[in-house]
């Protein structure tokens, strides 16, 4: 009877440890890798923002694989085309958490699109870790399951209008996105001008995913501004540009990160798009002060082959290493609680980039700089 007593209960264990092993499977996480799910656009007109951010969140993981992954696990990441468009992204969100069974979400793309995931990362419980967005509908109420990168759209739009108003700038027209990100862009800079007690001097937008800008130009050139803020991605933004300018005004033009300044330069043209003002959400990837932009130079050109160095890149590779660390200090028992619990626990220093998630808040980082485009379609800082 004890000897049978003894083999039921080593049965029970291995039958425990099988069960185990199948969710740390469904998890995405094996004994040798971690698969974490991004979903961005990679083709279409906004395609060079999702990859740019692929590329960097691939060179950061191809840097940790090397000298052996975390606790001998590789890092991989799958990674799918959303066109910027809500459905496709929600149906990405699905397909990575219920067929891929990643571990965690990383680098979605866009304020609408990843407001329509919420409730898929609700259902699921699993993390999201870094998002292209600053509206404050993905920050409160705090989502449990989100953990953003990025300084918010009030961040940015407070430190544009204070540049505009201390260079004596008054009269601000604001051009934006008719979607999630070009709203919220919107309320922040009307929020921003109400605490100075102002008001933008004109309001015009453009349908997503167009660059129907004619009326817009035409009803912002008539407000005879003085600046132009722009809460819009950077096909719009070029031809608005273009069409303000031929409707004879030249205000200063202003544009909020998602613009991406590199993508706006090659649209626009070196010599027309010098003296555009861009906020910026990460730190410049041109320098070498922060060791962590550095490190980033380094892995572009090993694992891309090229050092076309841009803002959205390095978000890319800032998320990847955002990711590395929550996982470091999560330890080699990976559960998606713990990462989360690790992801709060206290600031990150990811190499002279700081995050740190406060109690009741999803937001990493409040940093903001105001870039502008020189001679040549020099980005300078």
């Amino acid at each position: 009877m004890a000897f049978l007593s003894n083999l039921l209960r080593r049965a029970a264990a291995v039958s425990a440890i099988a069960v185990c092993g199948a969710a740390v499977a469904a998890d995405g996480v094996t004994d040798h890798s971690v698969k974490l799910g991004m979903s961005s656009p990679l083709s279409g007109p906004n395609g060079a923002y999702g990859r740019a951010m692929k590329e960097g969140i691939e060179a950061c993981f191809a840097q940790v694989n090397a000298r052996g992954g975390i606790d001998g696990r590789r890092l991989e990441l799958v990674a799918l085309d959303d066109g910027y468009e809500t459905t496709a992204a929600v149906a990405n969100a699905r397909h990575l958490i219920d067929s891929e069974k990643v571990f965690a979400l990383m680098g979605f793309y866009g304020t609408s699109p990843t407001t329509a995931v919420l409730p898929e990362l609700e259902k699921s419980g699993v993390p999201l870790i870094g998002t292209v967005s600053g509206a404050e509908v993905l920050r409160g109420p705090t989502h449990r399951t989100m953990f953003h990168l990025r300084a918010s759209y009030g961040d940015e739009t407070a430190a544009i209008v204070k540049t505009l108003l201390t260079v004596g700038v008054q009269r601000i027209a604001v051009f934006y996105q008719d979607d999630g990100f070009g709203q919220a862009g919107l309320k922040g800079i009307e929020r921003a001008l109400e605490d100075a007690r102002l008001k933008p001097v004109a309001v015009a937008s453009v349908p997503r995913n167009s660059i129907e800008v004619a009326a817009a130009a035409e009803t912002i050139a008539k407000a005879n501004p003085q600046a132009v803020v722009m809460a819009t991605l950077y096909r719009p933004t070029a031809e608005f540009i273009k069409q303000t300018r031929a409707a004879g005004a030249s205000p200063y033009f202003v544009a909020l990160s998602p613009v991406g300044t590199d993508q706006l330069i090659n649209e626009l043209g070196a010599d027309k798009s010098r003296g555009i003002q861009v906020s910026q959400v990460i730190p410049y990837p041109w320098g070498s002060k922060l060791q962590v932009v550095r490190d980033y130079k380094k892995a572009l050109p090993a694992y891309a082959k090229h050092d076309r160095y841009s803002y959205y890149s390095l978000e890319g590779y800032l998320n990847a290493r955002l990711v590395v660390a929550a996982l470091e200090r999560t330890g080699r028992q990976l559960g998606r609680e713990q990462l989360m619990a690790a992801l709060r626990s206290g600031p990150f220093d990811l190499g002279g980039f700081r995050v740190n998630y406060e109690r009741n808040s999803n937001s990493g980082s409040s940093y903001v700089e105001i870039s502008v485009v020189g001679q040549g379609g020099q980005i300078l800082n």
